[in-house]
C-alpha cells in the first residue's frame, strides 16, 4: 500500500485531475504508485454526494462542519500513517483550510491560489508539519520564473525606463488574479519596471479568449495563457514574453512531483518548513 494522499477541493477540475491522476498508475514506473487516493475528500458544505473519480468507487464527501470529527476517524482508520493532503479548493478557504492542515498534523501541497500567503507560511513555520505551497505547480512554468528570479536578484534596474504591460487568461471559474503573474510582476519591479499587480488585465470571457486571443475552443474550460511585453522610454525597443499552457495534466504533473518530494521531507522528519516548486525542482 502506498502514501495516503487526501485531495481536497473534489469535485472541483483541479482535484479531479489529480486524484485521477494517482489512481491511474500510468505512471508507477515514475513512483506514482507510491500513493494511494483516500476515498475522502474535503469539500464545500453544499456538496452532498459522492464523486466517482475515473472509474474508480466514490469518494466522500467531508464537509466544513464534519471535518474535524471525519479526520479523527480517518487517522484511527489508517492507524497512525502519514496523510499528505493536496490543496485544490478555492482561495477564500485557503489559509482556514492550511490552519486546518497545521492543527491536524497533515503534510500538505498547497495549489490553491490566493489567501493571505504571508500568514499561510507563518502558520505552517509554527506548526509541527511540512509543506509544499506554490502559485504554480507547472514545472517548465516554475523553471521559467527561476530564470526570471536570477535575472532580478542579479541584474536589479536593468529595465529602469521600461514600461510593463501584463496580460493573463484563464477559464471563466478562477476568480482570482493569477499568482503566477503577481510573481513575475514583482520580478519586473525588482529590474526597474514600476508596475502594480491591480493593473494586470485579466480575461475570464470564453468569447474573447476564443475570438481575439486564439484560446482554442476545447480548452476555453481550462488553460493559463500569459503576456508580458516590455517597452523603452522611446519605444524603440520592445521585448516580448509569453508562455500558454493548455489544459490541466502539466500542474497535476508538478503536483504529484511536490506530493514526492514532501514525502522524502516528511520522512527525514523535517517540521515547520515551507518549500516552493523551485525546490521541488532542485530537489533539495
Amino acid at each position: 500500500m502506498g502514501t495516503k494522499v487526501m485531495v481536497n477541493g473534489l469535485p472541483g477540475k483541479m482535484a479531479m485531475e489529480v486524484a485521477a491522476l494517482i489512481k491511474s498508475g500510468l505512471f508507477s514506473s515514475d513512483g506514482y504508485s507510491e500513493f494511494d487516493l483516500v476515498r475522502y475528500s474535503l469539500t464545500s458544505s453544499n456538496q452532498t454526494a459522492g464523486i466517482a473519480v475515473g472509474a474508480y468507487r466514490d469518494v466522500e464527501p467531508i464537509r466544513p462542519d464534519q471535518r474535524e470529527e471525519e479526520i479523527g476517524r480517518l487517522k484511527e482508520v489508517y492507524e497512525g500513517r502519514t496523510i499528505l493532503s493536496v490543496d485544490y479548493t478555492t482561495p477564500e478557504v485557503v489559509n482556514g483550510n492550511a490552519d486546518f492542515y497545521c492543527r491536524q498534523g497533515l503534510p500538505f501541497v498547497m495549489g490553491t491560489t490566493g489567501g493571505d500567503r504571508a500568514a499561510l507560511e507563518a502558520r505552517v513555520r509554527d506548526s509541527d508539519i511540512v509543506a509544499v505551497v506554490a502559485p504554480n505547480m507547472a514545472k517548465q512554468i516554475v523553471a521559467l520564473q527561476a530564470m526570471f528570479a536570477y535575472a532580478a536578484n542579479t541584474f536589479p534596474g536593468a529595465f529602469e525606463g521600461y514600461t510593463l504591460e501584463v496580460e493573463e487568461s484563464h477559464q471563466a471559474g478562477k476568480k482570482d488574479t493569477s499568482g503566477t503573474a503577481k510573481a513575475m510582476v514583482a520580478y519586473f519591479n525588482t529590474l526597474g519596471v514600476p508596475f502594480a499587480v491591480e493593473d494586470i488585465r485579466r480575461f475570464r470571457d470564453p468569447v474573447v479568449q476564443e475570438h481575439l486571443m486564439g484560446v482554442p475552443k476545447e480548452h476555453l474550460g481550462g488553460h493559463g495563457w500569459h503576456g508580458y511585453v516590455l517597452k523603452s522610454k522611446h519605444e524603440d525597443v520592445e521585448l516580448h514574453f509569453e508562455h500558454n499552457v493548455n489544459g490541466r495534466r502539466v500542474y497535476a504533473e508538478g503536483t504529484i512531483d511536490a506530493l514526492k518530494f514532501l514525502q522524502r521531507k516528511v520522512e527525514a522528519g523535517e517540521k515547520g518548513k515551507v518549500y516552493s516548486m523551485i525546490d521541488v525542482l532542485r530537489g533539495e
